[in-house]
């Protein structure tokens, strides 16, 4: 779906976080940061991977790595999930899917036989440079932190 790769600069992105934050990718200059785009706040599969990130936290910060969830909920369904599930990171609301668009993640998909237009689950590495340096298609939710760290 989206056509950024391995070696691309990221999308130099605005968005605001449950409780208002704004983050920018240059916020992050000199860490790695991971955004994960899902579908849908406290959704089965999204829960899962979220829930996945969480609980292996400690080791994404003792790489130095940052993590970004990104989805088009509000930013009160985005606080919710976020507060119910315990997530150490910000979770941005795209209603407009400004960073949405910008990685290229928005487009038709079927569910049960039906077409409709939303969310890749897709997830960016991004070096502490701003590089994309992975782009993860095949989201395994219940093992995605393994994903990225392994």
């Amino acid at each position: 779906m989206t056509t950024l790769k391995k070696g691309d600069k990221a999308p130099d992105f605005s968005g605001a976080d449950q409780d208002g934050n704004q983050h920018t990718l240059a916020d992050y200059k000199g860490k790695k940061l991971v955004v994960f785009f899902y579908p849908k706040a406290s959704t089965p599969g999204c829960t899962a991977e979220a829930c996945d990130l969480r609980d292996n936290y400690e080791r994404f910060e003792a790489d130095n790595y940052a993590l970004l969830g990104v989805s088009a909920d509000s930013q009160a369904k985005q606080g919710k999930f976020r507060e119910k599930y315990n997530f150490p990171f910000p979770l941005l609301a795209d209603e407009d899917k400004s960073v949405i668009n910008a990685f290229g993640v928005w487009g038709p998909k079927k569910f049960m036989g039906k077409e409709y237009d939303g969310i890749h689950r897709t997830t960016f590495v991004i070096d502490e440079e701003g590089i994309i340096d992975e782009v993860i298609t095949k989201v395994k939710t219940k093992a995605h932190a393994a994903q990225i760290l392994d």
